[in-house]
């Protein structure tokens, strides 16, 4: 038979040259909004009469936020100032509609499929874990590291390791069937070897948002500093802790959650530039789906379909891929 260039022999061909980078290696960061965010307003065909006829209460007006420099159609959210900022100045590449055929409005089946990159459900590997499992090595967990505090299923690897954590500063061990004060003891032995691992500390150049329902901000402050002491990272994942399934009372939960994430990346963005690796790192921020065209009864959303999806980074291309598709071609489900 004939050997075809197939996604996975193309893949492995990518990772295998992906090996061949030296300590500076770049890191890919997947940030996902987990509930599906509304992508008609974080980019919103604002004074679209039949975008303002489905949506009377939740439409972005037309005098709201700024426009989107390549869709005259569209406008950023207010909320997503800091994702406009960052896109004029070439740091932002959009897609601006994204999604798959048949879309499954499920969170947990439509949220497996990204992670997977493959539209089954038997799939048990991640798309960056199966990356890692040619790329990486059977030495270094950190090559994969999820800062949700238990596995991010984007990163789950076939052989290598990875590692969960959810700050630097909460740095803990455990070790299975033993009992008692572990960690203590564990670091008391171990800081005879070198220096003591205890109290991990950071500073940040730059201020990152506050917030008190949400440790968002400070996971990505601990991740630049860790990229910056030269840990060895390759594939970094994370879940904001904001919720965007917006089914009832939209305005109230999602207006403030955008800004969060929005904010925080970008002091992310300035803060690899001060430390200067802004070259190195490349920020995936996706959700599992969009949000349903016409709003609902509740002041909100129901599941959609085709969401938006960004690449942050000073080596994005900062351009649009793909284009937005308008709302005159609606499914039967209304998305």
């Amino acid at each position: 038979g004939r050997l075809g260039l197939t996604g996975r022999v193309l893949g492995d061909g990518i990772a295998q040259a992906a090996t061949t980078q030296g300590p500076s290696s770049p890191v890919l960061v997947s940030v996902f909004l987990a509930g599906g965010i509304d992508a008609l307003s974080v980019l919103a065909p604002a004074g679209d009469p039949r975008y303002e006829k489905l949506r009377p209460t939740l439409a972005v007006p037309v005098t709201a936020g700024v426009p989107f420099t390549e869709d005259p159609r569209l406008r950023w959210h207010p909320a997503a100032s800091s994702f406009a900022q960052l896109h004029d100045a070439g740091k932002v590449t959009v897609f601006p509609g994204i999604g798959y055929t048949s879309p499954d409005m499920s969170h947990f089946t439509s949220r497996h499929y990204w992670e997977v990159g493959v539209t089954e459900t038997s799939i048990n590997t991640g798309w960056l874990g199966r990356y890692l499992d040619v790329a990486g090595s059977a030495t270094n967990p950190l090559q994969g590291l999820s800062m949700d505090g238990q596995m991010n299923p984007t990163l789950a690897t076939a052989r290598n390791p990875v590692a969960a954590i959810d700050r630097p500063e909460d740095f803990s061990l455990w070790l299975d069937g033993v009992w008692g004060d572990v960690f203590s003891y564990t670091l008391d032995l171990a800081s005879k070897l070198g220096a003591s691992p205890r109290h991990a500390a950071y500073t940040s150049p730059v201020t990152y948002p506050k917030s008190a329902a949400s440790d968002f901000p400070q996971r990505l402050a601990g991740l630049s500093a860790m990229i910056a002491a030269g840990l060895p990272l390759k594939c970094v994942a994370l879940t904001s802790d904001t919720q965007f399934d917006t089914h009832s009372s939209q305005a109230t939960t999602f207006d403030s959650g955008l800004s969060l994430i929005a904010d925080s990346i970008a002091a992310f963005q300035a803060d690899l530039e001060a430390r200067g690796i802004a070259d190195r790192v490349l920020v995936h921020v996706w959700s599992e789906f969009g949000r349903r065209a016409q709003e609902n009864g509740s002041d909100g959303t129901d599941h959609g379909a085709a969401g938006v999806s960004l690449l942050v980074g000073s080596r994005a291309s900062g351009t649009m891929v793909g284009e937005w598709p308008g709302l005159t071609r609606l499914d039967v489900h209304g998305n």
